[in-house]
């Protein structure tokens, strides 16, 4: 799990989130380590069972109101309460003003009191995008990957069976490229994202050429920074006696933390037009996007047939017919 320290997101968010701190900057050396957010609006009436205490707390108009209301003895129970269940910091939105009380509680018990001057529906937007794309669960892979007809294309199989030629193809072919032998692979928002595993640039390695600068070669509209990944397709050295895909009926799935991903396992061989084959299974998902499969509808045709010469079909005399004399 990817832990930061509150440090770490108020320099980062600082001007983003208009944020000033009101305790004292050691009070920022807490860790962050949940996607989430919380109001703590039942914490502050009292009610500890089941609160997000590993989360950000976000102060809006009604809890800073609901605090003022309280007599001074109880809100400093209450906020006390909150405070020793060590909660990584607090965030109060509006430029609302708290009581003078929490600012000393904030440095006694170590708990960052921030400001921020944006409306809390604007904060905990920002914020909630800010902290899920942090703290998305990735992982990396050797692979390529490509930006086909709108589609991500994850190129995946054995070091030298020809990911990045046909990648360069592709980009040849009007494609772009997101990145070559490592990518990056983020689950966000439902979604798998990919970019490429290396931050200096769109290169390629080409065996025997060497190496090639896409963006300078091709121009920046054949480059991606990131991009969803809507298709795997394995490639795979051709073996003579192996049960390959032939109509396409039958679905096949990859799993990339925890979703899974339509794959295709494709054989390569010597002359076989690789990023062509590419490009029409992009065009084939696109169509059973929209509705169309193009199995289903062959599979459909050939029944459809069998049905109507078995009607044309005349029938057979029966075998051993009684003799009318």
């Amino acid at each position: 799990m990817k832990v930061i320290t509150v440090r770490e997101f108020f320099d980062s968010k600082k001007k983003d989130l208009a944020l000033t701190l009101l305790t004292e900057p050691e009070t920022l050396n807490k860790k962050l380590s949940s996607p989430h957010l919380n109001r703590p609006g039942l914490a502050l009436a009292g009610y500890l069972e089941v609160f997000a205490s590993d989360r950000i707390q976000i102060l809006g108009e009604v809890e800073v109101r609901y605090l003022q209301s309280l007599k001074e003895d109880l809100m400093l129970q209450r906020v006390r309460s909150v405070f020793q269940t060590d909660i990584p910091c607090i965030i109060v939105s509006k430029g609302l003003t708290l009581p003078p009380a929490l600012e000393f509680l904030g440095n006694d018990l170590n708990i960052p009191i921030l400001y921020s001057r944006i409306s809390t529906i604007q904060l905990i937007q920002q914020l909630s995008r800010y902290l899920l794309d942090l703290f998305a669960l990735e992982k990396t892979i050797h692979a390529t990957l490509v930006d086909v007809f709108g589609l991500g294309i994850l190129l995946t199989g054995k070091s030298g069976i020809g990911k990045s030629e046909c990648a360069l193809d592709l980009i040849h072919r009007g494609h772009s490229l997101v990145g070559d032998d490592l990518i990056t692979i983020r689950f966000l928002d439902d979604q798998l994202y990919g970019r490429s595993g290396r931050e200096f640039g769109h290169f390629m390695e080409i065996r025997g050429v060497g190496l090639v600068n896409v963006e300078r070669m091709f121009g920046i509209e054949r480059i991606r920074r990131q991009k969803t990944i809507d298709l795997q397709i394995e490639l795979m050295p051709w073996q003579e006696n192996m049960d390959y895909e032939r109509i396409g009926l039958a679905n096949n799935y990859a799993e990339h933390l925890g979703v899974k991903l339509p794959i295709i396992f494709l054989p390569v061989s010597p002359g076989k037009n690789v990023s062509v084959i590419v490009e029409v299974a992009a065009m084939n998902m696109i169509l059973k996007g929209i509705g169309y499969d193009a199995a289903e509808d062959f599979n459909r045709r050939v029944n459809d047939e069998i049905r109507r010469q078995t009607l044309l079909k005349p029938p057979s005399a029966p075998l051993n017919a009684p003799d009318n004399d």
